[in-house]
């Protein structure tokens, strides 16, 4: 079996690639729909300790626990038991399953854009029978290549997110150029929403909130790193990069056009700015940007989520089938669970169309609950004396920002992700059979499970009145 191992730049690429996706291109108008310039700035510096509070997490459990691999699942089951390590895989893993389809929604609605005509719909939003069968298509290519070896995918997401930072870089240097001071000074109070700069400020962080999933690729397939300690640098590296550019595009914008003309660009605004400034080759080569980058997150987030069961079962978490690797080392069992399940969500996507976006935000919502588990364990190693005050320091704002993810998301959409919680439990129980071990649960695991069950009426209820 051929063992492949990931560099830093691979690594980096990975995180940055996940992050860096189709929202990018949306960014100057939804930010300038709820906010002015001053409540832009501030918003982004929050968020942006937040992040990097975050990211430093990563940073320091890769060197105080170097053997833990598998980060999302690996650090909640170490500093927390292996029921909330199981909940923190599963939850990831549907969210990075369910999630990903959307890039291939995102893709073939960019595609539409080209070749629609009102006389002829090929592609529409990403969901007529053309755009399934070309999404099924993008997603089989994709399987074989990750199949082909874990190095290699990530080898072709390098070359990638390279392609596709190419004309966000084009945009910044043309924004820079096009940028008027007077036009960024006009109303730096946005006082034409009639909105207060702190509720400008909480609107822009709603943006924001999702902006940066995908921060824990490097942790999630460090058992691939060539070297442990590039787990943290690739971390950080991708949030600081994806960080600049996010800020740069969105404060940039607001000196092109005013709030308001921006606020008005249909999306991805980020191709009606840049032919603005270049005319119609610079809103093509835009569009054929988004399509690269929705494609390299795609292939990122498919990495992801063929490793986290991989992770998981190897502990007894996930059933012992999907510890089976290739011989090319790629969890391969882990990757067809992966494959199938993001068919089936086409699939709906195409039967269903809009009716498929409750499912994506439940989802969705489940990711937030291992990054502040993220924080919280690094929070509990500091508290027992190991690292530094800087270390606790940063625990305590990770942790922090954590909390403030959940709260942001909304209580709602967290109950409803019960209703995906639940059956895993069941899941849970029957690895634990399979390896021979108790199904007794410790006292808190007992606990937590009877909560999680009992959580599924209101959640249920809930759900029907969507």
């Amino acid at each position: 079996m051929k063992e492949s191992k990931i560099g830093l730049w691979s690594l980096t690429a990975l995180v940055f690639s996940s992050m860096v996706g189709a929202g990018i291109f949306s960014l100057p108008q939804n930010m300038a729909e709820v906010a002015g310039a001053r409540a832009v700035l501030i918003g982004w510096a929050v968020t942006g300790v937040g992040i990097l509070a975050l990211a430093a997490s990563f940073l320091y459990l890769s060197r105080l626990r170097p053997e833990l691999d598998g980060g999302i699942y690996s650090y909640a089951r170490a500093g927390f038991g292996d029921l909330v390590g199981f909940f923190s895989a599963w939850g990831y893993w549907l969210c990075a399953t369910i999630g990903v389809v959307g890039y291939l929604v995102i893709a073939f609605a960019a595609l539409g854009s080209f070749v629609d005509t009102p006389d002829s719909v090929w592609f529409g939003e990403g969901n007529t029978l053309g755009a399934f069968i070309g999404e099924s298509c993008i997603l089989w290519a994709v399987h074989l290549l990750v199949a082909r070896g874990v190095q290699q995918a990530a080898l072709f997401n390098l070359v990638a997110t390279l392609a596709k930072s190419l004309p966000l870089l084009l945009f910044i240097l043309f924004a820079c150029y096009w940028f008027d001071p007077v036009t960024f000074a006009a109303d730096q109070q946005g006082s034409t929403l009639a909105v207060p700069v702190s509720e400008q400020v909480r609107n822009t962080m709603l943006i924001t909130l999702w902006v940066f999933t995908g921060i824990e690729g490097a942790a999630v397939l460090s058992a691939r790193a060539r070297n442990k300690r590039d787990v943290g640098t690739a971390t950080v590296l991708g949030v600081v990069l994806a960080l600049l550019l996010y800020v740069l595009i969105s404060v940039l914008a607001l000196g092109i056009l005013s709030r308001p003309e921006l606020a008005a660009l249909p999306n991805p605004s980020m191709a009606g700015l840049m032919a603005q400034m270049t005319g119609s080759w610079g809103k093509l080569l835009i569009s054929a940007g988004l399509i690269v980058s929705v494609l390299a997150s795609y292939v990122s987030w498919t990495l992801f989520s063929a490793e986290v069961p991989f992770s998981a079962a190897r502990h007894g978490a996930f059933p012992a089938i999907f510890r089976r690797q290739n011989r090319n080392g790629t969890p391969i069992a882990s990757l067809w669970l992966t494959s199938l399940t993001v068919q089936g969500c086409l699939l709906l996507v195409w039967l269903l169309g809009k009716g498929y976006t409750n499912l994506l935000l439940i989802s969705t919502s489940m990711i937030l609950v291992p990054y502040l588990l993220i924080g919280l364990f690094l929070l509990k190693l500091s508290l027992r004396g190991e690292g530094n005050g800087l270390m606790r320091a940063v625990a305590l704002v990770s942790s922090g920002y954590g909390l403030w993810l959940l709260y942001a998301a909304g209580v709602e959409y967290l109950l409803l992700s019960l209703l995906l919680y639940g059956p895993g439990l069941l899941l849970f129980l029957y690895s634990r059979r399979q390896l021979g071990a108790e199904l007794r649960l410790s006292g808190r695991e007992r606990l937590l499970a009877g909560v999680t069950l009992l959580s599924l009426i209101p959640a249920v209820w809930s759900f029907a009145h969507v």
